[in-house]
C-alpha cells in the first residue's frame, strides 16, 4: 500500500523532534552534574626527563665518587717517584759474516732509577751482565747511550752513566731498611715484560732473607714482599709509603716464571754504602784480613770453609798466627787454616768470606774462627786497607 506525500512528511517531522529533545536531555543532564575531576581515566605519567650526559639510560648520573685517602697517598707516591725509574736496554753486537758490518741488537731489558743528577743510574748486574752495550729510556721517553761505571756481582749491583741534563734526571730520597717492619707496605715501579712505567703494591713479607748472586755469593739481610715483581721489574726500586728507597728488586720466587707473590729486593743499607764505592772506584772497596784463598778447594775437598793459601807479610792476620798451604815433602801440600767464621757470621764459602767484612773499616778488629788440623781458634785479626781482592 503506497504511502502519501503528507504522511511521508509526518514521519520525518516526528523523527527529527525526537532526536532533538534526546539531545536536550542528555545535555542537561551534563550540566546540572557540573564540571568534575576525571577520577574514571589513568592518570597521566610524565617521560622521565634524558640523562644530561649523553648516555641512553634514563636513571641521571650519579656524582663522581671521592677517592680515598690512601688512594690519593698512592696516586701522589706514583707521581712523585715515577720520573726517576727508567728503562734499560741492553745490547749485544753481531757481526754479519758477508759484509763485516755490526750492528747492536737487543739482548735483554730491565728497570733501574736515578741516583744523582749527574746521570748516575742504578740497576741489577744481571741486566747488564754480558752486554756490549746498553741504552736507557727516560719517564719522558727519550733514550741515552749509557756506559758501566762500576759493577758489584756479588750484590748484583751496576752503576751506568748517561749524558742527560740535569734537569731531566729526578733522583729518588733514600730510606732505611734498618726500620722496616714486616706488614709495612712498600711499592714496586719497573717495566715488567716491557710494560713500561707499571706499579705493583704490597707489603715486607719477611726480613732477613739471604738469596744467592749471580757470582755465587750469598746477599744477605734481603727483604722478601709479596708485591708483584716479574721479568722486567729487575733493578727497579721499591719503595716504602713515602716514596723513599728502601731495596732495589732484583728476583723472584717462582715455578713458573711470572709473579707468584714472592719477590726480594736488596736493601738499602748495602745500596747505601756499596754504589758510592762503584761511582768512585769501580768496584767494592773492603777492607783486608790480609789473606788469599784457594778458590773453590773447600767445595773440591768436601768441607765448609775458606782456604787460606797465602797470608801478606805484616797483615793483621799475619801478626795473628794464620797459616796458609805449606809444602812438605816429595811435593806434597799440607793445608793451613780453614776460615770457619767472622764475627760470628758463618763462612760457608770463597765469596762468603767477603760478605762476612763487608760494612767494616779498615783498622776494625774482628774475631775470626779457624779450623787448624783438628782444632778450632778464635784469633783477632786488625783489618787492613783493601787489597786487589778485598780480602
Amino acid at each position: 500500500m503506497s504511502r502519501s506525500p503528507f504522511s511521508s512528511l509526518l514521519v520525518i517531522l516526528l523523527t527529527a523532534a525526537l532526536a532533538f529533545y534526546a539531545g536536550k536531555s542528555w545535555s542537561a543532564r551534563g550540566t546540572a552534574a557540573g564540571p568534575s575531576a576525571p577520577t574514571a581515566s589513568p592518570a597521566r605519567q610524565e617521560a622521565p626527563a634524558p640523562a644530561q650526559n649523553g648516555s641512553r639510560g634514563a636513571i641521571a648520573p650519579q656524582p663522581q665518587p671521592q677517592l680515598q685517602e690512601q688512594e690519593k697517598a698512592t696516586v701522589a707516591l706514583f707521581q712523585h717517584a715515577s720520573p726517576a725509574v727508567v728503562f734499560i736496554t741492553s745490547l749485544a753486537v753481531q757481526q754479519n759474516l758477508f759484509s763485516l758490518n755490526e750492528t747492536e741488537v737487543p739482548r735483554g731489558a730491565g728497570s733501574g732509577f736515578v741516583w744523582d743528577r749527574q746521570g748516575h743510574i742504578i740497576t741489577n748486574f744481571h741486566v747488564i751482565s754480558n752486554a756490549d752495550a746498553a741504552k736507557v729510556t727516560l719517564a719522558d721517553q727519550s733514550t741515552w747511550d749509557a756506559k758501566l761505571v762500576g759493577a758489584a756481582p756479588e750484590k748484583d749491583l751496576a752503576v751506568l752513566k748517561i749524558d742527560a741534563p740535569a734537569n731531566k734526571l729526578t733522583p729518588l730520597p733514600l730510606g732505611s731498611s734498618e726500620t722496616l717492619k714486616v706488614g709495612q707496605s712498600v711499592f714496586a715501579i719497573g717495566n715488567p715484560f716491557g710494560l713500561d712505567q707499571s706499579l705493583t703494591t704490597g707489603v715486607v713479607s719477611a726480613l732477613g732473607r739471604e738469596i744467592q748472586s749471580e757470582s755465587g755469593a750469598p746477599i744477605r739481610e734481603v727483604i722478601q714482599t709479596d708485591a708483584a715483581i716479574n721479568p722486567g721489574n729487575s733493578g727497579g726500586p721499591l719503595l716504602d709509603s713515602s716514596g723513599r728507597l728502601i731495596g732495589v728488586n732484583t728476583a723472584i720466587y717462582s715455578p713458573s716464571g711470572g709473579s707468584a707473590g714472592i719477590g726480594f729486593a736488596i736493601p738499602e743499607h748495602d745500596v747505601a754504602w756499596v754504589v758510592p764505592d762503584l761511582i768512585r772506584y769501580g768496584k767494592v772497596q773492603r777492607p783486608s784480613l790480609g789473606i788469599e784463598v784457594s778458590q773453590g778447594l773447600a767445595q773440591r775437598l768436601g768441607i765448609e770453609g775458606a782456604v787460606v793459601s797465602r797470608v801478606a807479610p805484616g797483615s793483621g792476620a799475619a801478626r795473628a798466627g794464620i797459616q796458609g798451604l805449606r809444602r812438605a815433602g816429595f811435593g806434597r801440600v799440607e793445608l793451613g787454616d780453614i776460615v770457619l767464621s767472622v764475627e760470628g757470621q758463618p763462612v760457608t764459602s770463597d765469596d762468603a768470606l767477603l760478605v762476612a767484612i763487608e760494612g767494616k773499616k779498615a783498622g776494625d778488629t774482628v774475631r775470626v774462627e779457624v779450623l787448624r788440623g783438628n782444632r778450632r781458634v778464635t784469633v783477632p785479626v786488625q783489618l787492613g786497607a783493601p787489597s786487589a781482592r778485598g780480602e
